[in-house]
Parts: structure tokens; C-alpha cells; sequence
């Protein structure tokens, strides 16, 4: 009896501990912020009490480290914009010691994030005139004899990093006077049609920027504008002062400079429903999306003239299967291509260029045939696009669904398999490099990228890419597998690629093998893996429209054939 009471008594002592910790997480996590944001101030108070420390890089990057954990893990939290006001706090504080560029940039850019984010942040008043101070820095420090800077130490820290004062050399043929901006703003290139358009501000090297969207004036007669202000920096002499778009949404892109030391660039906007800046790296580049409430494009399922025909003859049935899918148009994107060949094959002469390209042609073909509906290529020859092009293209041609082709490679000639992408935070090591390869850039370029994605993202159609991911990663290893059972399956993955970055559609990146391993990069070069490789995603996407719309592929009155 009494051990029938004593497990009632631990049966209800354990209930209550679980609703208990139910009730007490959300707290529980709120205390654990505070408590990690109060760690890293002690440590930021720690290095301003010790001038000893503030001369080694590696202590301001641990302090720095620890501010944007808090934000990372919360970045809508409580501790949130302290922990960004922080982040760029230090940096700023860096840059007074190092005088390196970069230093500044970082200051400014989280300043920016932590306006953008926060605009109510007790902290606005601050972060302004950091941001017009540290504008302003490059000025004074030719003005004063650089105000004594703490001398460097010559010994090292711990990680073996020393302080480096040393200016990068100026670009060759070009001379640069004492004091001048150090960026120079390129190009300017846009695309656009009637519901979106993308302009891309290239610059030879990092540089802070600014925006601000302003309100119409009737009193000076001048449109609503969104503009960017990138400074230091100087206009390059062949970049054309105005754009002309002229579509329902912008009337023109303009480009001047504002100031001795800023560049504006300006967008004249007639409707605007939404807009998101962001940079890129290697090279740099600013890249602003605009977006206008939806006036030329009918709603997935109704169809209007302004709908392409696909290349070839037009299957039976066509405009009635696109009625049924909801889907009008597949934009393909064959990886890289022209000066740029992607990873090269084990095998000499076999390049991800070509593979890509190839894969792509076959696939545009079969959802021409098998689907009916348009399939259109960002290229169908060897030529360069840049990633953010690619999107833009997406974008512009307003497809419904994005994918873009690739071969994977690794160091390790024995890696082998198949892998789907969607646009997200990466979740491991193998991810981050495998976007970084993507990108063109570096793993710690993918970090500070994955720090704004949450700006990013808030409208990207990521639950949709994650199913369209499961689908076609689910039918190349299940019809691949048949032919090729050694094909191994790694499974849907995510991480931050350039190429997805502002796609307005389900968009995934595809992995269709190792060109680096000495099997696979052989069957990438045959016409048997390619076919089977775009027969496996048309599956995919087909199994993915079934589920978005069961009666998609069904016979109806006649009209609308079945697709299999």
C-alpha cells in the first residue's frame, strides 16, 4: 500500500515539475539571454579598464564575439538591439586603434542594422552620430597627425595576430591624392519589369552605406525616392548618370556624387509595396530589390496574354495543364558558365560549366514535354552571369519556380552523392562550404551573410522551398538509386546561397553529383546520367505540385490530359 502511494505521490511530484518547466522555459530563456549579455559586458568593461589588452585584435574580436552570440541566438529578443548597439560599438572602438577600413565598415554596417531593425531603439540618437562620426574619421585623420594612436606591442597574442597598420596598396594606374575615398562606385546595372526590379551598384571594394526612403514633396515637385548613400567614396568615371526604367514602378536610376566623400544613388519610384537592400562579396556590390503591388501578372491559375509559348510545338492541352498546376513558368539556371567554370572534373577537360549546362537543356525539354508549361534558361550558352543576374532573371520573367543546377566537389576524391538545397541559415561545416564554393567567396563572408538573413528572409517563400527541396530530393534518389544504387543521398540541406538570395518564387539549388569524384565526374559526362538526372527532377516537381493541388494531373471534361 505504501508503495502504491509513494509512485502516486512520485507521479504527481513529476507532473508538476514538467508543467513547471513548461511554464517557467520562456523565462528561463529570457534569464539566460540576460545572463549572456551581462557576461559580455563584463568582458567589454574588462578590456576599456586594461589599455594593455585594447592592443591586440583578438581581445576586441573575443568581446565582439560574445555580443553577437546574444543576438544570434535572439535576434528579436529583449537583449537584441543592446547586443547589435554593442557589436558596433566595439568596432568603432577597434577602428580607433587599427585604423584599418574594414574595422569602420563593420561599425557602421551594424549601426545600420541595429536602425533598420529597432527603429524605436533607446539607442537611435547614439548609433546616428557614431555613424556621422566615424563618416567623418577618414577627414579628421588627415587633418590631425593620426591624435598619438596606442603604440603596438610587438609581441603577439595567444593566436599568434598582431596588430597590422599597414595600408593596402593603391590599385595599379591609379593614383589616389592623401585623404581620398578609397571605394569607387563602377556600375550600376538594372532589371526590371512591370512588378519588380533589381539594380546593382558595383564597387571596387567594401564601403559603409546608408539609405532612407523619402516621402513625395509637392512643394519642390519631386516623386517619392529611395536612395543609398555609400561613403567614402568617389563616382568612376564611366558609370552612366541615369538609368532609365520607366515601368510601373521606378521611372529612372540615378547615380552622383553627393558629397566630396559620398556617392547617392537614387531610384525615382511612381508605387512601391516593398523593398530590401543587402551586399555581397568578391566583388562587392549593393543590391537594392524593389518591389510594386502586383499590376501586370495574373495570379497563379488564370491565364492572359502576356504568357509565352514554350520553344517546339505546343502539347494538347497546353493552356488547360496550366490552369491546373498553377505553375506558368520553370526558370532552370545551369551553374556557372563563361570565365567563371565552376569546379573542374577529376576527369581533365569534364568542367561544371559545361555538365550544368547540358543537365539544364535536357530538363527545360522534359517540363516542356512532360509538363507543358514554359521552361526558360538564365543561359543556353557558354556565357558569364553573375549570381545576383540569375535571380534578377528569375525575378524579371516572373517564374514560378526556380531551380538551379550544379556539381558538387570535395577534397576528398571518395565523396559521392546527391543533395538538394533552399535558402536558410546553414546547419553544418559541409553546408557552409559548399555555399561558400557556390558563392565564389569565403566561409567567413557566409557568417557575417547569415548575420542579416533574418532581414532578408522575412518574405522569401521558404516553407514552400523546403517541400519543393524534400520532392525533388526524394525522387533523384529513389529513380536515380535504380540505375546507380552507389549513388549515395545526403538528404535536403540549407544554407545561405547567393544565387536564391531575393528569388520571389520556390527556388532550390540542386547538387547532381561529385564532379570530383573519378566514377561520378565519368557519368556526369554521359547522356544516360543526365537523362536520368532531369527525368528524377521532373518527378520531383511534379510530386510537388500534386501535393500544392491533388487534381493537377487529373483528366478533366476532356480538356486537360493526363501528364503521365
Amino acid at each position: 500500500m505504501s508503495r502504491t502511494v509513494n509512485r502516486q505521490r512520485g507521479a504527481v511530484v513529476l507532473m508538476l515539475l514538467v508543467v513547471g518547466c513548461v511554464f517557467c522555459a520562456a523565462p528561463a530563456a529570457a534569464d539566460n539571454m540576460q545572463y549572456e549579455y551581462r557576461r559580455a559586458q563584463a568582458s567589454y568593461e574588462r578590456l576599456l579598464k586594461n589599455p594593455k589588452k585594447q592592443t591586440y585584435r583578438d581581445n576586441w574580436l573575443n568581446c565582439i564575439s560574445k555580443f553577437k552570440a546574444v543576438y544570434a541566438v535572439q535576434p528579436s529578443g529583449r537583449w537584441a538591439d543592446d547586443a547589435l548597439f554593442m557589436v558596433g560599438s566595439l568596432y568603432a572602438g577597434l577602428y580607433k586603434h587599427s585604423f584599418r577600413e574594414k574595422d569602420k565598415i563593420e561599425a557602421v554596417d551594424y549601426y545600420n542594422r541595429l536602425l533598420n531593425r529597432f527603429p524605436k531603439t533607446p539607442y537611435r540618437t547614439k548609433a546616428v552620430k557614431a555613424i556621422a562620426g566615424l563618416n567623418g574619421a577618414e577627414r579628421n585623420l588627415n587633418n590631425k597627425t593620426a591624435s598619438k594612436p596606442v603604440p603596438v606591442k610587438k609581441g603577439v597574442t595567444k593566436s599568434g595576430r598582431q596588430w597590422e597598420r599597414a595600408k593596402a596598396p593603391p590599385e595599379k594606374n591609379e593614383q589616389r591624392a592623401p585623404g581620398a575615398p578609397s571605394a569607387k562606385v563602377v556600375d550600376l546595372r538594372v532589371w526590371s519589369n512591370p512588378d519588380y526590379t533589381r539594380v546593382v551598384v558595383d564597387v571596387d571594394q567594401e564601403v559603409a552605406y546608408t539609405y532612407r526612403l523619402l516621402k513625395k514633396d509637392p512643394s519642390i515637385g519631386t516623386p517619392p525616392r529611395l536612395y543609398v548613400d555609400m561613403s567614402p567614396a568617389r563616382l568612376g568615371t564611366g558609370v552612366k548618370p541615369v538609368i532609365p526604367i520607366g515601368n510601373d514602378l521606378l521611372s529612372a536610376a540615378r547615380a552622383a556624387q553627393y558629397l566630396p566623400d559620398t556617392v547617392r544613388v537614387v531610384m525615382d519610384i511612381k508605387s512601391i509595396d516593398d523593398f530590401k537592400i543587402f551586399s555581397l562579396n568578391n566583388p562587392y556590390r549593393v543590391v537594392l530589390d524593389v518591389n510594386g503591388i502586383s499590376k501586370g501578372r495574373p495570379s497563379p491559375g488564370v491565364s492572359g496574354p502576356d504568357i509565352e509559348k514554350p520553344a517546339g510545338s505546343i502539347p494538347d492541352g497546353f493552356l488547360a495543364k496550366q490552369l491546373a498546376l498553377g505553375v506558368r513558368r520553370i526558370v532552370i539556371d545551369p551553374g556557372h558558365g563563361g570565365r567563371d567554370p565552376g569546379a573542374l572534373g577529376y576527369h581533365k577537360h569534364i568542367k561544371e560549366k559545361h555538365v550544368t549546362l547540358e543537365v539544364s537543356r535536357r530538363l527545360a525539354a522534359k517540363i516542356r514535354r512532360d509538363l507543358g508549361v514554359e521552361a526558360i534558361l538564365t543561359r543556353d550558352k557558354d556565357v558569364f552571369l553573375s549570381l545576383e543576374e540569375r535571380t534578377a532573371i528569375a525575378n524579371t520573367k516572373q517564374g514560378d519556380i526556380f531551380i538551379s543546377i550544379h556539381a558538387n566537389a570535395n577534397r576528398n576524391k571518395n565523396s559521392r552523392g546527391i543533395e538538394t538545397y533552399f535558402l536558410n541559415l546553414a546547419t553544418d561545416n559541409h553546408a557552409i562550404m559548399v555555399a561558400a564554393r557556390e558563392n565564389a567567396t569565403s566561409a567567413k563572408n557566409i557568417s557575417d551573410l547569415e548575420a542579416i538573413l533574418n532581414d532578408l528572409m522575412k518574405n522569401a517563400k521558404i516553407n514552400e522551398s523546403s517541400r519543393l527541396a524534400t520532392h525533388v530530393q526524394t525522387a533523384m534518389a529513389k529513380n536515380i538509386q535504380r540505375t546507380y544504387p552507389d549513388v549515395v543521398d545526403h538528404g535536403v540541406k540549407q544554407a545561405p546561397f547567393y544565387v536564391l538570395l531575393g528569388a520571389e518564387m520556390p527556388c532550390i539549388l540542386v547538387e547532381i553529383a561529385f564532379i570530383s569524384n573519378p566514377v561520378e565526374c565519368a557519368r556526369l559526362n554521359t547522356a544516360a546520367y543526365q537523362e536520368a538526372i532531369a527525368d528524377a527532377i521532373v518527378a520531383g516537381i511534379r510530386s510537388y505540385v500534386e501535393e500544392n493541388i491533388p487534381t493537377a494531373f487529373r483528366q478533366s471534361d476532356g480538356d486537360l490530359q493526363a501528364l503521365r
